[in-house]
């Protein structure tokens, strides 16, 4: 087995599993921060209203720590009780029926319950592309896979999200209650999804993204458990007995040849190897093509003000542009990217896709996150006071960003940075920390990045280019955001640069030159669409 530079995941995993189990918040449905905010809203109400009433100070819930420690993963009243106990909060167990009202632990789990439900009945139920793109491979190999949940509304989001047929067995919270099963981190519920599969669980695999749920596939034995960590927990999942981590299944891919596998910038093939299949998957169709600009059509260099478009990427830029939709997204503010890509005709989606304009003259113009804009300010004011000391780094304040570059930076120093940055962003919550290349990322605490970015745009130009196949180019870790949301749709290929990281990517290039003739590629692809003429590799 090889194992990853970035992780020390093993890249192969297991070659013909006899099942696969899937928790359903978080792996396959986006539901866990729903869940998350229900209980936030649940325990604030409560602790607030406890607070005033004895007279103490209110320390609220913590949706990301609290929630992951005390509630994911568990049955509902066992997640009332646990962060009760965390806080040093005793209250009447109750009974299952009581009122939402009620301060029991049963009252309290069902208004938990309730809000829940609320959100259901207002909202969309979304798969993980990645997801829905292993489970069809899985199924087209003959594999079993079952669903598992603490929820006892999972046959209802499954069913509003419209994967409830892709399961040969489901066990959730109304199972487990009827069969009287402990909840995660026991490992019961597990044991009887693939008893129900008739399943050996050695031979089996665990796919989730609670500690609870990882903890309980390594208690019972099962062959591999995967952790899916779709924040900056992987080390905890890992700790909980997680055999590998991925930050979402676009990582993993399963065929009958190889099994499953974690996709790694090393053992993804590269375009060249695979010219006709990429010819016959683009066939006749529609292009958007988005870029990456440092990295991706640029070479990386030390002087991030010193990555210039080289005269013959803009003209493959401007012949591509002119025969499909060409999108520029980057983390660089976006006034600074349209200078220096220098073609009116494209859409540019600058700041990691926070600002972003359509072509000029179009009148296109969105921007995500003007509410943080003050806040960065301060954040940047403290970062120049505090780095000062640093050498060689450098703070590049974007409109909706902050980067802090460290490229140059000693490999000493590079250790006193992210304490600074980590003590900064404690003191401005409203904000997170992102990662880049030799770059920490500062932006708002919103759910929008580069790949919401790229799925707005897709659904702005489809509604004036209907049924459009989206080629998505970069190199860096944030063009992770876009592989993911485009998985098993269109291509996503990775520059690689000699780095072996897990990548969502269908495929890879090898560096920027590359990314010239890839140009080109996609050019002929283009022009034999709209010339009916079929292109040759």
């Amino acid at each position: 087995m090889t194992a990853s530079a970035d992780t020390g995941n093993t890249t192969e995993l297991m070659a013909g599993p006899d099942a696969v189990l899937f928790d359903m918040d978080g792996v396959i449905t986006d539901t866990a921060s729903a869940h998350a905010g229900a209980w936030q809203r649940l325990f604030n109400e409560f602790l607030n209203a406890r607070a005033e009433r004895l007279g103490d100070p209110f320390e609220p819930f913590d949706p990301l720590r609290e929630y992951r420690q005390f509630v994911d993963g568990k049955p509902r009243m066992d997640g009332v009780r646990s962060f009760l106990e965390s806080r040093g909060i005793e209250l009447a167990y109750g009974h299952q029926d009581d009122a939402p009202d009620l301060e029991t632990v049963c009252g309290l789990g069902n208004r938990k319950d309730q809000y829940f439900n609320a959100w259901l009945e207002e909202n969309q139920v979304i798969v993980y592309p990645g997801t829905l793109t292993l489970l069809e491979d899985l199924r087209a190999a003959g594999i079993k896979i079952a669903v598992f949940s603490a929820s006892r509304n999972a046959e209802t989001v499954l069913r509003y999200a419209g994967v409830l047929d892709r399961f040969d067995a489901k066990v959730d919270g109304v199972d487990a209650a009827e069969l009287g099963l402990p909840g995660k981190p026991d490992p019961a519920m597990l044991l009887e999804a693939a008893r129900r599969l008739d399943a050996d669980p050695e031979r089996s695999v665990v796919v989730e993204d609670a500690i609870a749920g990882v903890a309980a596939g390594a208690r019972g034995g099962f062959g591999l458990v995967i952790g899916v960590a779709r924040g900056d927990y992987a080390d905890d999942l890992k700790a909980a007995g997680a055999d590998m981590v991925v930050h979402d299944l676009s990582e993993t891919c399963f065929t009958r040849g190889e099994g499953l596998k974690v996709k790694t910038l090393a053992n993804l093939p590269s375009v060249w190897d695979r010219q006709d299949e990429i010819h016959q998957r683009m066939a006749g169709k529609a292009l958007a093509v988005f870029l990456d600009y440092d990295g991706t059509l640029t070479p990386i260099v030390k002087d991030h003000t010193k990555a210039l478009l080289a005269e013959d990427m803009r003209a493959a830029i401007a012949a591509l542009a002119s025969t499909c939709a060409v999108i520029i997204v980057s983390g660089r503010d976006l006034t600074r990217l349209q200078e220096l890509v220098g073609l009116d005709h494209l859409w540019y989606a600058g700041s990691h896709g926070f600002d972003i304009a359509g072509p000029q003259a179009s009148g296109i113009h969105l921007q995500q996150g003007t509410e943080f804009l003050s806040e960065l300010d301060k954040v940047e004011h403290a970062l120049q006071e505090r780095l000062v000391d640093i050498k060689d780094h450098s703070v590049e304040r974007k409109r909706f960003s902050i980067a802090v570059h460290y490229r140059q930076v000693a490999d000493d120093n590079v250790s006193e940075l992210r304490p600074i940055i980590d003590r900064t962003l404690d003191e401005h919550p409203l904000l997170r920390l992102g990662y880049g290349k030799k770059v920490f990322e500062i932006r708002p605490d919103i759910e929008w990045n580069k790949g919401a970015a790229v799925l707005w745009l897709l659904q702005r130009l489809g509604g004036e280019h209907p049924g459009l196949t989206p080629v998505y180019v970069g190199d860096d870790i944030t063009d992770e955001d876009a592989f993911q949301v485009l998985a098993g749709r269109g291509l996503c290929i990775a520059v690689r640069h000699e780095e072996s990281r897990q990548s969502a990517a269908d495929y890879t290039v090898a560096d920027t030159r590359d990314v010239k003739r890839l140009l080109d590629m996609l050019t002929a692809l283009a022009n034999s669409t709209a010339t009916g003429q079929e292109a040759q590799p």
